[in-house]
């Protein structure tokens, strides 16, 4: 039996990334689908490649955690830096995120006029930038010494940001931009659902920021798709796809991990699984128990995948806000993300696809077969009519290869209902787990 000094459950991006930075031990990864990444793979259909579902690549700056990892993996990815991070269609207007402060400001007071818009957006900047200027950021609650590096981090937290790091993201919005029009909060909460997967009225101040600001930052492209990232931060880890890990219990010295192939021995495990959903590979009663603590998140994702046979040119990503909710969604917004180009895998017969919006993972697991299909139709076809309403130089006939993919196929590859991972509100800050 073969044992190991780490196994890492799950090929996710934290699954990944903390494998990649421990290949001087005795690693190994897990992976239940035969594609790396998760909600972050690139899978091959009819003959084209396409993404799971994210398609931003953000963070790859220096003196940025991110980068940190992947120089520490020795992998430079190959991407491309988007000059439009993300171009915003509400109704007849257009908003570039962008760069360049000055730039994105100056097309928000064209849409958006607002006496105080400069102080709303300067203070977005500044205080995500104070927050990736911090040194000693940590999280943990498994002994009296990581309860202590965790008040350190807090105590830096409250030193930088002091009251503002009470201050609510609403209270924050009404007090600067004060009575804004519903466009405007939409234009704002469309763009946090994408990010921190709720909306202003449940998060902090400093929750607003981050999710507001990623613009600000670099913004990239993967060429050759979002799995390639995998492929490289992996390269010298022993990864066993196909392999699902069914129970594992604890021993004496080590866990033993039970998978549909084989048994192992390891003295050390990362679960990259959803954290509520990971109680079912214990017996064990106590860490059964801790597992079960956690409500289940029920958000989830709608992605359609289509491949498209035009000849023009696209930004990497837009988002179209509408005046409705979308049928059996939770959001009035959708993401588009096309693939370059000039990226001779993901366009190699049309453009790749990948449009995504927010939805609740168990309305999906209750229908019946007939109803699912039914009902997963419908949102695609309303998904779709608004689409080509907005590039209306689309013509249908050139979409070829659709399909989609609700809460119920992501469990089918890649083990979970639910997609995106549970937003930190103020309500539950104190409730977010740590590592055990």
């Amino acid at each position: 039996m073969k044992t190991y000094d780490l196994a890492v459950i799950g090929s996710g991006m934290g699954g990944s990334m903390i494998a990649s930075v421990n290949k001087d031990k005795n690693t190994v990864l897990f992976e239940k689908d035969m594609n790396l990444g998760g909600c972050a793979s690139t899978f091959k259909r009819f003959g084209n490649y396409f993404n799971a579902g994210a398609t931003t690549f953000v963070g790859y700056e220096n003196n940025h955690p991110i980068k940190n990892i992947f120089q520490k993996a020795n992998f430079i990815p190959d991407i491309t830096k988007s000059d439009i991070a993300i171009r915003i269609i509400q109704k007849d207007t257009v908003i570039d995120r962008v760069k360049d402060f000055d730039s994105f400001l100056e097309s928000i007071n064209k849409i958006y006029p607002n006496k105080n818009n400069h102080l709303f957006w300067k203070t977005i900047k500044e205080i995500d930038e104070k927050f990736w200027e911090l040194n000693h950021l940590y999280y943990s609650k498994y002994s009296l010494n990581s309860y202590v590096k965790t008040s350190y981090s807090v105590f830096e937290l409250l030193c930088s940001f002091k009251f503002d790091l009470f201050k609510s993201a609403n209270k924050f919005i009404s007090q600067t931009l004060e009575n804004i029009s519903k466009e405007y909060q939409n234009f704002i909460d469309a763009q946090l659902l994408i990010t921190i997967q709720t909306t202003s009225k449940d998060v902090s101040l400093l929750s607003l920021c981050l999710g507001l600001a990623y613009p600000f930052h670099d913004v990239f492209y993967v060429n050759n798709g979002m799995g390639s990232l995998f492929d490289g931060l992996l390269q010298d880890i022993e990864v066993r796809k196909k392999e699902e890990i069914k129970k594992i219990i604890k021993e004496d010295k080590y866990y033993r991990l039970i998978s549909n192939k084989n048994e192992y021995l390891c003295q050390n495990i990362v679960l990259n699984s959803s954290i509520f959903d990971s109680s079912k590979l214990f017996e064990d009663e106590d860490i059964k128990k801790y597992y079960d603590s956690f409500s289940y998140s029920d958000q989830s994702a709608f992605v359609i995948n289509l491949t498209l046979d035009n000849k023009k040119e696209f930004l990497h990503h837009y988002q179209i806000i509408l005046e409705n909710e979308i049928p059996n969604a939770i959001s009035n917004s959708f993401f588009i993300s096309f693939s370059s180009k000039n990226d001779e895998k993901m366009s190699k017969n049309g453009y790749s696809i990948t449009i995504s919006t927010h939805t609740k993972s168990l309305f999906w697991k209750s229908l019946s077969s007939d109803e699912y299909i039914k009902q997963k139709q419908i949102t695609q076809d309303y998904i779709i009519k608004h689409f080509l309403e907005y590039f209306d130089f689309i013509k249908k006939e050139e979409i070829i290869n659709i399909f989609s993919a609700t809460s119920t196929t992501f469990n089918k590859y890649i083990n979970r209902y639910n997609c995106g991972g549970k937003a930190i509100t103020i309500k539950n800050i104190l409730e977010v787990p740590s590592c055990k």
